[in-house]
């Protein structure tokens, strides 16, 4: 037998010899150092498009201030508005946001549009009317001359200039109109944010949108009462969300009241003699 040629071995005396395991402890407490890293996002985070400030305050600035700590260089004064960072807040809306203010021009009476916009006022919205309003105006307009004159077998021929009159009227209208507003307002020691009375006014034209699809009823009397419909909508939607505000700019109040009324109605008789009226 082989087994006869080794050696015993004592395991307690062999150098380098590993001993055995004892019992594990029965608790082991480990203790970690107190992180220092932030949560993320920060707690402060506001806006809905990551990184983007909070809600412009628009009281009598024209636009707010960016937030401290923001990587965007820093402006001030007029050289700003010249700035993409100057107009990043007030497109930050959702879908959802554009809706309800959609809704709110719909049903004029309530006048509770400008409480809701009075912190967070967007172009976005107003921006899309005044664009989707050049495009229908322009093929509505054209699609009706082109019925009315296969109906009576005369020519047609394609104006290309109602594009380009249909953008001049609705951008400038709803530039210029509250600009002068807010100049008014401002004389009259009633000043209200240029950027919530351009929201205010861009919403008011959404009204037109159906009107113009309206329009192509063959009926010049439906014509102008959907025009006399959609601009008394239009003009008391305006006035009525302005009312309460121009009122502290003393008893010239009614009289500026009474002028963004007829000025609204005013479009709306534009639109009818050069939209919805149709010549042969």
């Amino acid at each position: 037998m082989m087994s006869g040629n080794y050696t015993s071995i004592d395991n307690q005396n062999v150098s380098g010899s590993v001993p055995a395991a004892g019992d594990p402890p029965s608790h082991v407490t480990v203790k970690f150092a107190e992180s220092t890293l932030q949560t993320l996002p920060p707690a402060g985070a506001q806006g809905k498009i990551s990184g983007a400030s909070g809600p412009p305050r628009d009281a009598d600035d024209t636009f707010s201030k960016p937030a401290s700590g923001s990587d965007e260089p820093q402006q001030s004064g007029w050289f700003r508005s010249f700035t993409i960072a100057a107009y990043k807040p007030y497109f930050d809306v959702d879908t959802s946001d554009v809706l309800d203010r959609i809704k709110d021009s719909l049903f004029p009476f309530r006048g509770s549009f400008s409480e809701k916009t009075a912190t967070n006022p967007d172009l976005y919205g107003p921006f899309w009317i005044c664009t989707t309003l050049i495009f229908v105006a322009a093929s509505i307009g054209t699609f009706v001359t082109f019925l009315a004159h296969k109906w009576q077998k005369k020519e047609w021929n394609y104006e290309i200039n109602l594009v380009t009159w249909s953008a001049g009227l609705f951008y400038g209208y709803v530039a210029i109109v509250p600009l002068a507003l807010y100049i008014i307002l401002k004389y009259f020691s009633a000043p209200a944010g240029l950027v919530q009375l351009l929201c205010l006014y861009g919403y008011s034209l959404f009204i037109f949108i159906p009107a113009l699809c309206l329009s192509v009823v063959p009926l010049e009397i439906f014509r102008w009462v959907v025009a006399g419909v959609a601009g008394f909508m239009s003009a008391t939607f305006v006035a009525i969300n302005l009312r309460n505000h121009i009122k502290s700019a003393g008893e010239s109040w009614f009289l500026i009241v009474a002028g963004i009324f007829l000025l609204q109605l005013a479009l709306s008789l534009v639109l009818k003699f050069y939209l919805f009226t149709v010549t042969v």
